[in-house]
């Protein structure tokens, strides 16, 4: 008897276990993460966001983008100068160079009025002869509106005529390319900035930067012969660029305006000053610098009152 109760113990013991619930699974299912802990591991961040960015920080990541939209109006022009000299012509339209929309939709038909035509006209006898240099080149001579689209303008600086030294125009007030010797009237200007915020005074003078920031760096007249001042001088220049001022005073508001030298103070009468705010002080130029340029601190003053309207200060530092 005993014999046949440990048989029918042992019998019970050897029954294999119902594996009904395992084997409702495959194997790779034993290796898949929990839920649980995945969804831990997605919000942990949640609760250690990343640092925000600085405004210095914001201002140069929010340049660069700018930067990068105005490249391509830069190529349009370029490659419509190299199309032109493959047909022969060698010049193109001057209202053609104007490529940036926000200008055209600002300025309609401003270069088919009668002085704007006899300027166009003037401007491409000028190139199509070619006795003489005419600076900046022609994809450069609408640099600085094609550079600063109308609605980003929060600054403006005015210029006279542009540099007339072969290789220095470059389209933009006072500006000239990286490896071309920086003149005397922006080596104050970068001293000026030294003093009132201390940035560091750089090795080039291209000033591209200021320019894709909203800082429209505008001559007064935008086309000269080489090593002849003022030579287009009172060419119709002069009525076009009045027409930029005067269109930036009546449909913006809050743009900072820094007039440096009689010639620009002059511009006044065409700004609004209920709307806009001017800074007023000596020309730059070596002549006149120390004549209330230095000490000005028009830079820093320029980013007081744009943050206190509440818009991004300009990184002046090149």
């Amino acid at each position: 008897m005993l014999l046949r109760l440990g048989s029918s113990l042992c019998s019970l013991q050897l029954q294999p276990r119902p594996m009904a619930a395992a084997s409702s699974k495959a194997i790779t299912d034993f290796f898949q993460p929990n839920p649980a802990k995945r969804q831990k591991l997605s919000t942990a961040s949640d609760h250690h966001p990343l640092p925000s960015l600085t405004t210095q920080q914001q201002s140069r990541m929010e340049s660069n983008k700018c930067l990068a939209k105005s490249k391509p109006n830069l190529e349009i022009c370029s490659q419509k100068v190299s199309q032109s000299k493959v047909e022969g012509s060698g010049y193109v339209k001057l209202q053609e160079l104007l490529v940036e929309e926000t200008w055209l939709e600002a300025l309609p038909g401003e270069l088919e009025k009668p002085y704007g035509t006899n300027l166009c006209k003037f401007v491409e006898r000028e190139i199509s002869s070619g006795s003489v240099p005419i600076y900046p080149p022609q994809h450069l001579i609408f640099n600085a509106l094609n550079s600063t689209p109308f609605h980003r303008v929060k600054a403006v600086i005015i210029g006279q005529d542009p540099y007339h030294g072969p290789g220095q125009a470059m389209g933009l007030a006072f500006s000239v390319p990286e490896g071309v010797k920086v003149p005397s009237s922006l080596v104050n200007i970068f001293k000026e900035l030294k003093q009132d915020l201390g940035c560091s005074i750089p090795s080039h003078g291209n000033l591209v930067k200021w320019a894709v920031q909203g800082v429209l760096l505008l001559n007064t007249v935008l086309t000269v012969r080489k090593q002849q001042a003022n030579s287009h001088a009172k060419k119709g220049w002069e009525q076009f660029t009045d027409a930029i001022i005067r269109t930036i005073s009546q449909k913006k508001e809050g743009v900072v305006f820094l007039l440096w030298g009689n010639s620009a103070q002059e511009k006044s009468r065409l700004i609004d000053h209920t709307k806009h705010h001017i800074l007023k002080a000596a020309h730059p130029s070596g002549l006149s610098a120390n004549r209330g340029f230095f000490g000005c601190r028009h830079f820093s003053r320029t980013n007081q009152l744009l943050e206190q309207m509440g818009i991004p200060p300009i990184d002046w530092q090149l």
